[in-house]
């Protein structure tokens, strides 16, 4: 098989600002597998659960170097592709793209969308929250419209742990529910918040029916998870504690569900197992994302009816998404017909 990319830039219609810092562009990886005249398509997105620079430089210094070890190998053969995979340590963002573009490849080999092939429930898939940034109380009221304009999303997501403190947490929360008083919220502090202040806000939350809270602890804290699902009224679930498969054994006890993110997975075969052991182990599933486009998120999208929330929208807060996959039919991604990820280039006006 041939592997081939190309980098491509997204740019945001609203700057995004989570504890970590505020994001306005990306540029990622387009890759595609060529095999018996098939063409599967995939997507690399930098990320960090840190504060440092992400780096598309280092994903593409991984393609170079992995393309021609893939290249005597055919799509079909997974196990050895996989195997590949670990002995070169590949990062988990470049193993997501060419693992989606096998799997894109093989619903196109096989014409039937990959959640026809998994044999799912397109009728299942729930519904897709909007995201609000950090941001003042008038600029969160002003996002919040303009999602609304957008499409009728059912459920919003709001990002806490402000540099600013707890009270401008508080503030920003309360004029959203000011503009829209009957969509329920989630909320994701993305590691801003201490144990203490963990607690306090869990509380607060609760008494505004905040349905969750994502990732209120910084990455290295998970030993205080017990703790905090001990004291927490609301229910807990990890983001950036979360990479894979393995990760959930050691999480199940403290947390009560998990976020699964493409890039963080490593592909749609790791995102699988996650949810499988998730399940297993008597936790919910959410789906995330970076700053992906319409081609990721379409292809963790036909997992959808396994999950339990999705948070798939960074593909709609783009103004040049190159990509049309899923659409948003009533606050819910509809799976289409069209084989594989059923993603295309965008018509151009």
């Amino acid at each position: 098989m041939l592997l081939t990319w190309q980098t491509f830039t997204l740019h945001k219609r609203v700057p995004l600002t989570i504890s970590r810092g505020t994001t306005s562009e990306n540029t990622n990886i387009w890759i595609k597998i060529h095999a018996d005249g098939i063409e599967g398509w995939g997507e690399a997105s930098p990320f960090s659960v840190s504060s440092e620079e992400k780096n598309p430089a280092k994903l593409l210094q991984e393609l170079e170097s992995i393309a021609p070890i893939l290249e005597p190998f055919h799509p079909l053969q997974r196990q050895e592709i996989e195997e590949i995979f670990r002995e070169n340590s590949l990062s988990s963002a470049t193993r997501a793209a060419i693992d989606t573009a096998l799997h894109d490849w093989l619903g196109k080999k096989a014409d039937l969308p990959l959640w026809k092939l998994w044999g799912l429930d397109r009728t299942r898939v729930p519904a897709v929250s909007a995201t609000i940034g950090i941001s003042s109380p008038e600029n969160a009221r002003k996002r919040v419209k303009d999602w609304l304009e957008i499409g009728d999303f059912r459920l919003l997501k709001v990002k806490l742990g402000s540099p600013d403190g707890l009270e401008a947490d508080k503030a920003t929360l309360l004029a959203i529910q000011e503009v829209a008083p009957d969509r329920p919220l989630t909320v994701d502090a993305n590691g801003g918040w201490t144990l203490d202040n963990s607690v306090k806000m869990c509380y607060w939350l609760a008494e505004r029916n905040v349905l969750y809270v994502e990732q209120p602890l910084p990455v290295g804290r998970e030993s205080e998870l017990g703790e905090l699902r001990d004291r927490s009224p609301l229910p807990i679930f990890a983001d950036e504690s979360c990479f894979s498969a393995a990760d959930i054994p050691l999480l199940a006890p403290v947390v009560h569900g998990i976020n699964i993110k493409l890039m963080k997975a490593g592909g749609l075969s790791e995102a699988v197992k996650m949810i499988h052991i998730a399940k297993i182990c008597g936790l919910q599933v959410m789906f995330g994302c970076y700053s992906d486009s319409s081609l990721a998120n379409s292809a963790l999208a036909q997992l959808a009816p396994l999950a339990n929330y999705l948070d798939l929208d960074s593909h709609l807060n783009l103004v040049d998404d190159p990509f049309a996959g899923v659409s948003l039919e009533g606050g819910r991604p509809v799976l289409n017909n069209r084989p594989g990820l059923g993603v295309t280039l965008r018509v151009k006006n």
